[in-house]
């Protein structure tokens, strides 16, 4: 069995780190997934038999790393997904960008998908309202890369790539909006808060990348 790193879990939910460049559902390339791991990790765990329920609420795209929730009851899944559409669910992310940005800047854009090629593109006509705001963290003058904090109102596919690329901040590593350089794409979901979806409690989740830019700063994220 894959190891999972579970930060929280109980009747409910279970709250764990999404490793980069796994899958959170299966597809077509037959690769492990996340979700697959984690009910393996249940069924283990629990001794349980037969199929085990999982639900899934929110998504990270494959390269991307950092802490997710899922549900573990489908009367758990139908209240998170409710908190998803509300935007009641806040996801903030840590990501290392191309030049110097702005110490703090809103985001509005209109996006849209092209299902054939899975990019996303900018749609001022019939594209979904897209909003994040960032703050600046630090300034690495040498590399000419910024470390910013990504507040993400809207969870619109490929979004913080597309937005920050659109301003000429391409994330570092990112093989599709960006450069290409192969390098591991430095974007993570480092924080995660929801209301426990049975105890109505505020659930709050953080986990940090192993980047080096962010060595000084950790106590202070």
């Amino acid at each position: 069995m894959n190891k999972i790193n579970v930060l929280y879990e109980d009747n409910h939910i279970i709250v764990v780190e999404k490793p980069v460049n796994v899958l959170v559902q299966a597809d077509d390339t037959k690769d492990i997934d996340l979700l697959t791991m984690i009910k393996d990790y249940i069924k283990e765990k629990y001794n349980k038999p037969g199929n085990v329920y999982l639900g899934l609420v929110h998504r990270l795209d494959r390269p991307v790393g950092g802490v997710m929730v899922f549900a573990r009851t489908s009367k758990a899944a139908s209240r998170l997904s409710d908190e998803v559409r509300q935007r009641k669910i806040k996801k903030t992310y840590l990501a290392v960008v191309h030049g110097k940005t702005k110490d703090h800047e809103k985001l509005v854009d209109y996006i849209s998908k092209d299902e054939k090629t899975n990019n996303s593109y900018i749609d001022k006509k019939s594209g979904k309202e897209s909003i994040l705001e960032y703050n600046t963290l630090k300034y690495d003058k040498d590399n000419d890369l910024s470390l910013i904090k990504v507040n993400l109102e809207t969870g619109r596919h490929h979004q913080i790539r597309l937005q920050m690329s659109n301003i000429n901040h391409a994330l570092y590593g990112d093989q599709r909006y960006g450069v290409q350089d192969k390098k591991q794409i430095a974007l993570y979901a480092y924080k995660l808060e929801f209301i426990h979806p049975v105890t109505k409690e505020l659930m709050t989740f953080k986990l940090l990348p192993k980047w080096d830019i962010i060595n000084d700063l950790k106590d202070s994220l």
